[in-house]
This record gives C-alpha cells, sequence and structure tokens, in this order.
C-alpha cells in the first residue's frame, strides 16, 4: 500500500518559495491502478517522484507498505526501490552502450540475481519483443524503447509500479499499446500500478482518478 501524509513540496525560486505541492494525503490501496491527471506544472510528477523516493518531500511522510522512506538514509532507500518498486519514465532513460536484454538484466544483476537469462528473456517476450533482445536503444523505435523500460521496470517482479508520462513521447498506437501492457500487468500480477497522464482517455481506463491543478488536488481518491 502507498500512503502519504501530509506531504508538500516547496522550492525556492530565486529568493521566494514556490509550493509544487501543497499538503495532501493520499492512500492507494495494493493492486490498485491510479491516474494522476492535471495540466502542466500541476504537480503530478513531483508527487510521483516523492512516492518513489526519488525526491523528498519538504514535510509530510511517505510510507510504502507501511514504512516511511521519508526517514530512511539513501542505501536503505535504494534498497527498498529495488524490492518494491519498478519506474517507467517518459524519456525511457536505457542505457544506450546496452542491448535491450542488457536494459532488462542490469536490476537483477544489481539484486544479486545469480542467472537474470531466463527471467529477462521471459519479460521481452511478454512486452512483445523476443526478436529484439540483441539490439541496441538507438536501433529500435520509441515504442519499442518504452516496451524496453516497461520489461527493465519489471525485472525484480515489484509489488509497485509507477509510470511517468510513459505515453507522451509516443503515437497513439504505441501509447495504447503501452496502456494495455500495464492494464496487463495490474491484472496478471495485481501489481500496484500508478501512472501520470496528461491523456484522459487513458486515464478513464484506470481504477481511480486523481486530478491535480496548482498543486493542490481537485477531485479524486
Amino acid at each position: 500500500m502507498i500512503e502519504l501524509r501530509e506531504v508538500c513540496k516547496t522550492v525556492l525560486s530565486g529568493t521566494a518559495p514556490l509550493t509544487i505541492l501543497h499538503p495532501l494525503s493520499l492512500r492507494v490501496p495494493r493492486g490498485q491502478f491510479v491516474a494522476i491527471v492535471g495540466p502542466s506544472g500541476s504537480g503530478k510528477s513531483t508527487l510521483l517522484g516523492l512516492i518513489a523516493g526519488l525526491d523528498a518531500p519538504t514535510a509530510g511522510e511517505v510510507l510504502i507498505d507501511g514504512v516511511n522512506i521519508t526517514a530512511l538514509d539513501e542505501d536503505r532507500l535504494a534498497r527498498l526501490r529495488g524490492e518494491k518498486i519498478g519506474f517507467v519514465f517518459q524519456f525511457f532513460h536505457l542505457i544506450p552502450s546496452l542491448t535491450a536484454y542488457e536494459n532488462v538484466a542490469v536490476p537483477m544483476e544489481i539484486a544479486g540475481v545469480a542467472e537474470p537469462r531466463g527471467r529477462a528473456e521471459m519479460l521481452l517476450e511478454e512486452v512483445g519483443l523476443t526478436g529484439r533482445a540483441h539490439h541496441y536503444p538507438s536501433q529500435l523505435s520509441g515504442g519499442e524503447q518504452q516496451r524496453v523500460a516497461l520489461a527493465r521496470a519489471l525485472a525484480n517482479d515489484p509489488p509497485i509500479v509507477l509510470a511517468d508520462e510513459p505515453t507522451g513521447n509516443l503515437d497513439s498506437t504505441n501509447g495504447r499499446h503501452i496502456m494495455d501492457l500495464l492494464r496487463d500487468v495490474h491484472q496478471s500480477r495485481g501489481t500496484t500500478v500508478v501512472l501520470v497522464t496528461h491523456d484522459a482517455d487513458l486515464a478513464a481506463l484506470a481504477d481511480a482518478k486523481l486530478v491535480l491543478r496548482d498543486g493542490r488536488v481537485v477531485e479524486g481518491v
């Protein structure tokens, strides 16, 4: 389960404080698919980064399965992320010098999995890239790169997948394919999925929706 308790984020803009995210509390039950929507600058990606532990809140607490991640040091936080959270970025963030297979295998190697080959191949097959395993990112289309990124996010079978505008760099056909894959992951594995999107049609496919505007929740869970 994901729980936020009065979480907010404020940064300095010049010499003046700028509140990106006003205090909010949120609970995402295990196995739910939640879409976070809102206009640019509404705080969507900031919220997702706080849930992932990629950023720290100015105040409040973020709990993942009952663990207050805002109280963890960097090593323990990295270990929790490796075990519990898969992250899919808008711009893929694949390692350009590694093949699709190697990109998917990296999280397993970091986690100390002795023989990652079988699982990496299975995940690439799951996202429809069996024949592209030994291609480098520069040899793949945008849609294929995002499917590799999704396979990589699933490498250690995390209970939570966070996706930040995963269709934002894709055409509508590839974007819908990525959304279908996320729904399959959610339904077949019982994975908790939190999706940031500006696409109302995609958001409508989620179990629940959270609407942000100017850093405040205006609708939803």
